[in-house]
């Protein structure tokens, strides 16, 4: 890839993977191209893409440093009257892809927090309606920055980009039929790990496959649990940057689902701020099962980290409206990540008390379609994979047996 902005090959591939198979662009709609600090040899590939498909190509350009500047010092009425014009063109579109680049993830760190939640209340409708009434993919574009994050060099990092996103990711299909058609029915989860014990209800919420239409990268399964039902507490173990603002190793206490201690290494008072931008951004509105298979290690980009293999994320705010949808309202979506591999410590997943997933892998039939030997097609007598399912019966027979001894107690 030419990170300079020349055109590539490659950029072609993308292009028609995300509006060939992403949002499967029909003759006559309209589609969003909305781009921030991208080459424009991919935004001009993905507008001869679109029309090829006799699509209608409509393209937004933006930089960050210029978003900075007009946040530093943005008003009310400004941003109440620019959510007006945003949303009346959303409206027009049938199609969204957003491309987002980032020389300098902390661009907007010192944009002080009133000024920033002015801007995120007003968009938000813009946002909840291009996520429930059109066709969208959002994708990360690889920079040098990006490579940086994730401590490799920039040739390194551009075959690792394309591997995720060249990634064959209808054979995630079955496996994430499996583990949907199991959160359907579930009542209860628990998840254990260093520092963390979590229990909630996902009771009566439907769960979302992800197989790469909405996100590139993608690879997960997302819920959101009962609103007033988290309790416990969790310790997330990968960095996560929000707001233009680094956090590592934050920790959150629940009591009735709301958010009643919040700690982490870093900006301590930025961290109260977020949470406190409104009432629904102390609840949770998505619970989300990562597991794309090419990515192990956290890179401060959420569209990376949210799908690493063997993570979950638990994320406070908004719910997405419509679907999976718990009722939290926010204008803060904040997904951060927890590893369970063992090499990140480990941990595990009950639903409704039987252990469904063990340091990182699935040990229930069918859902071991979503484990990295299967989704690369190494599923042959995998050790590992072997070794997991032999403790997670044995976990599931003392659960079995422990469930028991309560039944004859209580008789």
């Amino acid at each position: 890839m030419a990170f300079h902005g020349g055109m590539d090959n490659r950029y072609e591939a993308l292009a028609d993977t995300l509006t060939g198979y992403s949002i499967r662009v029909k003759k006559g709609e309209r589609v969003l191209i909305d781009a921030m600090d991208v080459p424009d040899g991919i935004v001009i590939a993905l507008i001869r893409a679109v029309r090829a498909r006799k699509g209608i190509p409509y393209v937004q350009i933006h930089h960050a440093r210029v978003g900075r500047e007009m946040l530093l010092e943005g008003t009310e009425d400004q941003y109440a009257f620019h959510a007006e014009i945003e949303l009346a063109r959303m409206k027009g579109m049938q199609g969204y892809i957003a491309l987002r680049g980032a020389e300098n993830i902390f661009e907007s760190s010192d944009v002080p927090a009133d000024r920033m939640k002015v801007a995120m209340a007003a968009l938000r409708p813009v946002q909840n309606y291009r996520v429930k009434e059109t066709k969208w993919v959002v994708v990360r574009w690889p920079t040098p920055g990006m490579a940086q994050q994730a401590l490799t060099s920039t040739e390194a990092f551009e075959d690792f980009y394309f591997r995720v996103c060249t990634l064959d990711y209808a054979r995630m299909i079955p496996g994430q039929k499996a583990l949907k058609k199991l959160m359907d029915k579930t009542d209860q989860v628990r998840i254990t790990g260093p520092g963390t014990d979590l229990r909630f209800s996902i009771k009566g919420i439907q769960a979302v496959m992800c197989t790469g239409e909405r996100n590139i990268p993608d690879g997960e399964v997302f819920t959101s649990p009962v609103r007033d039902s988290v309790e416990g507490v969790i310790q997330y173990n990968a960095p996560t940057v929000y707001q233009g603002t680094s956090f590592d190793n934050v920790r959150f206490v629940f009591e009735k689902g709301r958010i009643v201690e919040a700690t982490c290494t870093g900006d301590h008072k930025r961290l109260q701020a977020i949470l406190d931008s409104d009432e629904g951004a102390r609840y949770i509105g998505e619970f989300a099962i990562g597991f794309n298979p090419h990515i192990h290690h956290p890179m401060r980009d959420i569209l990376f980290d949210e799908k690493i293999a063997g993570s979950f994320h638990f994320t406070p705010g908004q719910a997405y409206e419509g679907e999976a949808d718990n009722g939290n309202r926010s204008q803060v979506h904040w997904d951060i990540v927890n590893i369970q591999r063992p090499d990140y410590g480990g941990g595990e997943i009950y639903f409704d008390g039987k252990l469904i997933r063990k340091d990182g892998l699935f040990v229930v039939k069918g859902l071991d379609k979503l484990n990295p030997d299967y989704l690369l097609g190494k599923d042959k007598g995998s050790t590992a994979a072997k070794s997991t399912k032999k403790a997670a019966k044995k976990d599931n027979a003392k659960a079995a047996k422990k469930g028991a001894s309560r039944k004859k107690k209580a008789s």
